[in-house]
């Protein structure tokens, strides 16, 4: 009977398992247990994937020997999509090393997957590293690129790789939302009033044109056909008014406004001062530019005033010195070129590179029932130009170039986090109620719906540089072989308003990633050696001694 009693445990603890395992099968659950939640998706993410009724093929090009922090964007990734598998067994994903094969390296070039070079620090030394951080999903036959690292200036590998983590569940479900949701909303670009002429924001609107669709929308059919203008812009989500030159009459003022009125959102990008060269002295003058929209905005609760933003923290100016043949093109400051970052945690603005602005105006809010919240201000080191103002560009430069040496004077650099950029959200009061309208129309109104709004004091910001005749990506200047994030904020600007599922969210996601001092690995990387060598055997040994030692004495 005593012989028994272990068997019969065995066979107890033999059944529980098969009894464990076969109820395993059916139900099934992960635990999240780390602080920050980061293997948790979010809602926007679940409610995506679970939309798709077929298989997501997910290539991953992050394969191959990595320094440490991209091993760890590796390893991110993988459990990420693992999580993504978790919702919906329809994602399928693997990972692939484009170096063993030309023909994955060839295909990445086809769209448009550039390679980064990384800088690589190993035992105190640098060297650089070529590796392809994006993945390839493809959906029902259709296929996206997903970029798996951020482009950002002036940071270490560590924390681009993290801001990159940051940025993972945004990415995939951004690609996965492409491919499954097919477009929906409509964007009109707004013409007739000087804007910009379509090459110069030609990549942000072929960009967003995976999302939207988009076409433009003229306003010259106001003058003769109000009512059926206003009918037809109702058609769109969302307006967007980049850089117009030319005054807005009262009639496209009112069809904006009801158009507004009726739930409609807008993105404004707006110059309130225009540059004017001299012929004789080459240099520029500024001078306001009235577009009659001071009234219209005034109403909504914010002012943009015609005037210049210099900011210490700012963009570089590329200048030639010397001789035709002989020149050299050097970088100097440049304080009318701003770079901002986020100033708080709004989905818009979290985790994105500085935004670059050129000759931006100042933003006042004003007080009314409307919520405001500002996306994007200069420095704490600014100051404010009245206008008319001249600029000259070699005094300019020789100035700036003895205050960045030198140090700013407090008292004329005392403007702190100037406003560029306001969102405007709620009930709309109408810019044209307890007036005489400039034209009549059924079921006008004077409080709109809630809707969304962006004014922001630069209409150069949407602009993109040219190649010859070949547009370049917006946020890159080809004179300083800098990035910045104008195309990214604008991006997520456009997905706010329109409310896209509630992907912008995704951003608001903080994640945690610790990383080694790689100085203090090398510093201290000997020591830690022989501990690792060391210290296994000494415990292996005190183990020996102790097992022998007290084997004797129970034995002996």
């Amino acid at each position: 009977m005593e012989f028994n009693k272990p068997i019969k445990r065995i066979l107890y603890v033999f059944i529980g398992i098969i009894i464990l395992n076969f109820f395993g099968n059916y139900i099934y659950k992960r635990f999240d247990l780390t602080q920050d939640r980061r293997f948790t998706l979010s809602e926007a993410s679940k409610k995506i994937v679970a939309d798709a009724d077929a298989p997501i093929f997910i290539e991953v090009f992050l394969k191959g020997e990595f320094p440490s922090e991209f091993k760890r964007l590796q390893s991110e990734t993988q459990q990420l999509l693992e999580e993504f598998e978790a919702n919906n067994s329809n994602i399928k994903y693997k990972f692939i090393n484009p170096n063993e094969n030309e023909g994955d390296a060839e295909a990445l070039f086809k769209f448009g997957a550039k390679p980064a070079q990384i800088e690589v620090k190993h035992n105190g030394k640098l060297s650089s590293q070529q590796v392809f951080p994006w993945a390839i999903a493809s959906y029902k036959g259709s296929y996206t690129k997903i970029s798996l690292l951020k482009n950002q200036l002036g940071t270490t590998t560590e924390e681009r790789v993290n801001n990159s983590i940051q940025n993972l569940e945004y990415a995939f479900a951004d690609g996965f939302n492409k491919l499954v949701h097919p477009k929906k909303r409509k964007v009109a670009v707004i013409k007739g009033n000087g804007e910009l002429d379509d090459k110069y924001v030609a990549d942000f609107f072929s960009t967003l044109r995976d999302y939207y669709f988009i076409a433009p929308f003229t306003l010259d059919s106001a003058a003769v056909a109000p009512q059926k203008t206003l009918e037809q812009i109702k058609k769109f989500d969302l307006i967007v008014v980049a850089n117009p030159t030319e005054a807005f009459t009262d009639k496209e003022k009112y069809i904006l406004d009801q158009y507004t009125m009726s739930g409609g959102s807008s993105l404004w990008l707006i110059d309130a001062v225009k540059l004017q060269k001299d012929t004789i002295s080459g240099n520029d003058f500024a001078f306001g530019k009235d577009l009659h929209l001071t009234d219209f905005f005034f109403k909504y609760g914010i002012r943009i005033n015609p005037n210049l933003v210099k900011d210490l923290y700012s963009a570089p100016i590329l200048l030639a010195s010397g001789s035709d043949r002989e020149s050299q093109y050097q970088r100097f400051p440049w304080f009318y070129s701003p770079l901002s970052s986020s100033v708080n945690n709004h989905p818009i603005v979290t985790n994105i590179e500085a935004v670059k602005f050129e000759y931006a105006s100042s933003i006042d809010t004003l007080p009314n029932a409307l919520d405001k919240t500002i996306l994007l201000t200069s420095s704490p080191i600014s100051k404010i130009v009245g206008i008319p103002v001249e600029i000259d560009i070699s005094k300019e430069v020789e100035k700036n170039l003895k205050i960045v040496n030198e140090g700013p004077n407090p008292e004329e650099f005392n403007k702190k986090e100037i406003p560029l950029a306001v969102l405007l959200d709620g009930e709309f009061p109408s810019a044209f109620a307890n007036r005489v309208k400039p034209f009549k129309i059924k079921n006008s109104k004077d409080k709109s719906i809630a809707t969304k709004m962006v004014v922001i004091s630069d209409g150069s910001l949407i602009k993109n540089q040219m190649q010859g005749n070949r547009p370049m990506e917006l946020g890159y200047d080809k004179w300083t072989n800098a990035f910045y994030g104008n195309k990214e904020f604008l991006l997520n600007t456009v997905n706010y308003l329109l409310d896209d599922g509630g992907l912008i969210n995704i951003r608001s996601k903080h994640i945690s990633v610790p990383f080694l001092d790689s100085e203090k690995v090398a510093k201290e990387r000997s020591f830690w050696l022989w501990i690792n060598l060391l210290l296994p055997l000494i415990l292996l040994a005190i183990f020996g001694v102790g097992f022998n030692y007290f084997r004797k004495k129970k034995y002996t």
